[in-house]
This record gives structure tokens, C-alpha cells and sequence, in this order.
């Protein structure tokens, strides 16, 4: 294993996108509306972001919140938002689909990888939601993703590393596993001494006020109220400690082995 960790940044926006890549990361995940975990950015957010970042990025295909079972037209979506994915210029999408039974839908997410190419893939956490892991790694596998992002079936990654660590054997370097679900600067350093996993996902986000200065209290124009007046963004200082803390663990895992 590298001693170096790739770090992948989930961004909704320009300012976030282009903090993360100050921070140090290698690629960020672009999506839009995270209280629902990430449905497709813009196309207006999408080329901004790529025409301020040098780094990777990749496009969350994603027509919804909620399951990962699509209609036939919510799956016509998707395929039209890998095509503008790459139309924009994206280096990989983030897609995952699941069938009713909890298995993974090889051929729908075969479908939307080979659509995509010469784009990369990662099938995001639809893979922790499945019916059982092991299976659903070699179905990924089928599927034609290059990784899998995970946190092993549990709320947190801290909560699935021997599941984690049992995947990136199983995987036998046929897949890249990504980690991925309440990752911060104080237990990174210990997770990836303990899956042997070399590529992680977080979001590092941290809550900023709004600059309004008229406010009306009474209204709230979503589910969580009060979130009109208060923005959350990636912080590149952030970003940079976690990357940090990641290396270090990765490099006393290669001299441990």
C-alpha cells in the first residue's frame, strides 16, 4: 500500500469544490441537496466547478432522495445526466442502483458505467444499503466499477471496519475500495491502519452563517427549519488536517507490514 492517501471531498458548491482542492484532495464528489445524501448538481454548478478546478471531479448521478430502486423514467434521467456529465467535462460519475430485493442492479448500473466511459465510476454507498455485502462486492465487480464506497454497512466507518477490512480483502485489488461515512481528523488515522484501504471520502464541512441581515423567523422554506440562515462549506484548513492525519496512518501501516 502507497503511504499516500488519495482523499476524495464531497462539495455542493463552487467554494466548497474549490476548497477541497486547496486542502490537498485529490478529487471531489460534486452534488446538490446533502440533507437528502446527494442527488445530481446543475448543470450551471457543474461547469463552474470544473472551470475552477485542475484536481478530479466527479459527478453524483443521483435523480432523488431515498431508495436506490429507479422507475424506468428516473432511470432515463440518469442516463441523460451521465451524458451532460460528460458533455461538461467530468472525470467519473458516482451512480448505484439496487433492485427490490436489496441486490445490486448489475445490468441497469452496467448500463450507466458503459455509458460513461472513458469516464471512471465509483458506486457509492446504495452498496451499504444492499441485502449482503459480500455478494453485492462481486456484483460491483460485474457492474464494471472502478471502486466501491462504503462504511461497511454501518452508520459510520467506525462502526464497519472489520466488515471494511474483510472487503478490501476479498477484493483482491479487482476494485478499489473507498471508505466513506463520518470520517474526521481524529479517527481516520485509525481506520486505515486497520481496512488497509488507501482512498477515503468525507465531507469536513463545517456550518457558516448567512450574510443576511433581515431575517424572518416565522418562515422556514424546507424540512429543517432555520437552515435558511446558515450554510455549511468545506474549509480548506479542514481539509488539509485530515489529509494529514490520513498519511500519517498510512505510512505507519507500511512500516508496520
Amino acid at each position: 500500500m502507497s503511504d499516500q492517501v488519495v482523499l476524495e471531498i464531497c462539495a455542493d458548491s463552487v467554494e466548497s469544490a474549490v476548497a477541497a482542492e486547496q486542502g490537498g484532495a485529490r478529487r471531489v464528489e460534486l452534488c446538490s441537496n446533502l440533507l437528502e445524501g446527494g442527488v445530481t448538481p446543475s448543470a450551471g454548478v457543474i461547469s463552474n466547478v470544473r472551470r475552477k478546478l485542475a484536481i478530479d471531479l466527479y459527478i453524483m448521478i443521483r435523480p432523488r432522495g431515498g431508495d436506490f430502486c429507479y422507475t424506468t423514467d428516473e432511470f432515463e434521467t440518469m442516463e441523460k445526466d451521465v451524458l451532460m456529465a460528460k458533455q461538461l467535462g467530468a472525470n467519473g460519475i458516482v451512480c448505484g442502483i439496487l433492485q427490490e430485493d436489496g441486490d445490486v442492479d448489475i445490468e441497469r448500473t452496467r448500463c450507466l458505467i458503459e455509458m460513461a466511459r472513458p469516464l471512471k465510476t465509483t458506486f457509492h454507498r446504495a452498496f451499504d444499503m444492499s441485502r449482503d455485502l459480500s455478494k453485492s462486492l462481486e456484483d460491483v465487480i460485474a457492474t464494471g466499477a472502478d471502486r466501491v464506497l462504503t462504511s461497511g454497512g454501518e452508520q459510520k466507518v467506525t462502526g464497519g471496519i472489520r466488515t471494511i477490512a474483510k472487503l478490501v480483502q476479498n477484493a483482491e485489488h479487482r476494485i478499489s475500495i473507498m471508505v466513506g461515512g463520518g470520517i474526521t481528523q481524529s479517527n481516520v488515522h485509525r481506520i486505515i491502519q486497520a481496512t488497509g484501504v488507501h482512498e477515503i471520502h468525507a465531507s469536513v464541512r463545517v456550518p457558516v452563517p448567512s450574510p443576511m441581515r433581515h431575517r424572518n423567523e416565522r418562515i422556514s422554506m424546507g424540512l429543517a427549519k432555520g437552515r435558511e440562515y446558515q450554510r455549511v462549506m468545506v474549509l480548506q484548513e479542514e481539509v488539509r488536517r485530515l489529509l494529514e492525519s490520513a498519511n500519517d496512518g498510512a505510512r505507519l501501516r507500511a512500516k508496520t507490514r
